[in-house]
């Protein structure tokens, strides 16, 4: 949610910040703006809407450097240009952007009020403008002092970055809870909230943590504590590439991200399959043998997406490596009183790796003396960073708010995970074989149920007018119908619920009619003659049955089969979600959404 951009360097600093805020609109937000020095002070340009209306109402002459820019999503004030950022002081000296929410912006704004300020938003975030100038006129010698007495009185999360018309030299950083990053030029300097922002520009990077902020420069930057103590920060090298994050000749990054799964299956395989043992190779979860064998339970959090793929990574890992597993939301686990066991092993899943929900629940249980790996896609993101060790998915970035490619990535990294805790146990050498035949086989089945395309279009199309859709499942099937019930209800708006198939008779069933389609999955699994027999309960209701199965079904189950390539029972479910994934996807075109940016919605979501 959210996303910040900052340049500092020889260039006019709007056009980089345009291009880095397009790059964070897969984010979610609902109206942006840009501030820049020049040597008149500072010009600000906001707008409610999108990045293309916030650059076609900048004047020719707003040229300038350094500048600062924001996405919003509003958490406090209705999107509007008032409430937009860049918030400024009551000279126009001060310009500041922020993500996350400041939790005692009342209070602050009280005793700002009282003081004479006269506020022009209803957001958070322009206290902190009037604060940093309060510091100055209480005698602060610079900008990193005068940001540094102002976070003190602040309560909250935050990233931010401040520029003073004052010092046009330099922006000023600061990081508590919320994603903050220095790009390193030569000759110039950038800050982000993402590493997207600065693709094409930079791939090193400096990551700041909690606590921390910085001072950047044309010639460089400098690190260090809400005291002033310094410190020594490294950058690292980022490996996403201009090509991933372009829509091409694609309609929308959604149907893009769709067709790369055979390609970011193969990735997530790359280098980890071990034939001779018949086993995964993870080097980067930090476990032992010893240790391995002595985890007694697995516990996975996630949220939305992520868990839904951990509910899948817990059925595997119960099957293969026969040890208790499953899955949570964390942002219902953060808030419990957890009992933390010394032989749990706990998974946190975030494709952005910055989703606040998850790295709290990853920082109580550290606290609480728990082991945390992490299944993250972004490398160098805040939870990878904090995890003791894990997965890293390396599907490229994912610029479309719902998840698809880093879903099945995610699935297909529980099952290296459950093969090689498995292996560590009682899996025999030929099951391992068997395993890895079925992931090697994933990318060219992908590829089959991908030339389904359009007979999926076709169907999707005729839920698109229906009012609301029912997914079902059981047990592996269970979370896939969650899963397929998320995508169609985030990116088309069509209502959708999904429950196990057998809990029908226990409620839902009530719903059925001809006016209700149902999605089922129907794997021909040990369970095909329960799936079947659901069936046949919604068509004796005239309740329309659409059915992803292994084999074209009769009239009598279902008005319509999509009939998908089979893989071994544990891993059919990763070939099951592609299809429901184009099933939203069409029906969101039928209904004419904006279906990479659904509404409401962000794709890393980094306030609670």
């Amino acid at each position: 949610m959210c996303g910040i951009v900052g340049y500092v360097g020889p260039q006019d600093a709007a056009p980089i910040l345009l291009e880095g805020l397009g790059r964070l609109e897969y984010r979610g937000y609902d109206s942006a703006g840009l501030a820049v020095a020049t040597k008149s002070g500072l010009k600000v340009r906001k707008v409610s809407g999108r990045v293309a209306d916030l650059a076609a109402d900048l004047p020719a002459r707003f040229k300038g450097a350094p500048g600062i820019g924001h996405t919003r999503w509003a958490t406090h004030g209705e999107p509007t240009p008032e409430n937009a950022h860049p918030h400024t002081d009551a000279a126009g000296r001060i310009a500041v952007v922020h993500n996350g929410i400041i939790e005692n912006a009342d209070e602050l704004r009280a005793k700002l009020a009282a003081d004479g300020v006269e506020f022009a938003s209803q957001t958070d975030t322009e206290a902190v403008a009037h604060l940093v100038a309060a510091a100055f006129q209480a005698g602060a010698v610079d900008l990193e002092q005068a940001v540094r007495q102002a976070l003190r009185q602040v309560v909250g999360a935050y990233g931010l970055a401040v520029m003073d018309a004052e010092h046009p030299d330099r922006i000023v950083v600061a990081r508590n809870g919320s994603p903050v990053l220095l790009g390193v030029g030569e000759k110039e300097m950038f800050v982000a909230s993402d590493v997207a922002a600065l693709i094409g520009y930079t791939r090193q990077v400096v990551y700041l943590d909690d606590g921390e902020l910085a001072t950047v420069t044309p010639t460089g930057y400098r690190t260090f504590t809400l005291d002033d103590r310094a410190v020594a920060k490294s950058p690292s090298t980022i490996d996403w590439d201009v090509v991933g994050a372009e829509i091409g000749d694609h309609a929308h990054y959604l149907i893009k991200e769709i067709q790369e799964q055979s390609r970011t299956i193969e990735r997530a395989l790359k280098g980890r399959i071990d034939e001779r043992f018949d086993t995964a190779h993870l080097g980067g979860l930090n476990l032992t043998v010893r240790e391995a064998r002595e985890i007694r339970r697995v516990k996975i959090l996630g949220c939305g997406s992520a868990c839904y793929a951990g509910d899948l990574g817990a059925q595997l890992i119960e099957d293969l490596a026969r040890v208790p597993a499953s899955a949570e939301p964390a942002s219902e686990f953060r808030y419990r009183n957890p009992v933390v066991e010394p032989d749990t092993l706990y998974v946190a899943v975030s494709q952005s790796g910055e989703t606040i929900d998850t790295l709290a629940a990853v920082q109580e249980l550290q606290r609480k003396g728990g082991r945390v790996i992490g299944i993250v896609n972004v490398v160098g993101s805040t939870i990878a960073r904090q995890v003791d060790g894990g997965i890293y998915l390396h599907a490229g970035p994912e610029m479309s708010v719902a998840a698809t490619k880093s879903f099945t990535s995610t699935v297909t990294a529980f099952a290296l995970l459950a093969l090689h805790l498995g292996r560590i146990r009682d899996l025999s050498p030929e099951q391992g074989r068997r395993i890895i035949a079925g992931l090697n086989a994933l990318p060219e089945q992908i590829a089959q149920v991908l030339e389904q395309s359009d007979a999926i279009a076709e169907v999707a199309r005729e839920i698109a007018g229906s009012n609301s859709v029912l997914f079902v499942g059981r047990r592996r099937g269970w979370p896939v119908a969650r899963e397929g019930a998320q995508k169609l209800k985030e990116v088309s708006y069509v209502h959708a619920e999904a429950y196990p198939s057998a809990e029908l008779k226990h409620g839902p069933l009530a719903l059925v009619s001809p006016e209700l389609p149902t999605v089922a999955i129907v794997p021909d699994d040990n369970l095909l003659d329960k799936n079947t027999s659901t069936l046949s309960e919604i068509k004796a209701r005239k309740g329309p049955v659409i059915a992803l199965a292994h084999r074209e079904l009769p009239s009598d189950l279902a008005d319509r089969t999509l009939v998908m390539p089979k893989n071994e029972p544990e891993l059919d479910p990763i070939l099951m979600s592609v299809p429901l994934q184009l099933l939203a996807y069409h029906a969101a075109v039928a209904l004419g959404r904006d279906v990479d940016k659904p509404r409401n919605l962000a794709k890393s979501v980094t306030v609670e």
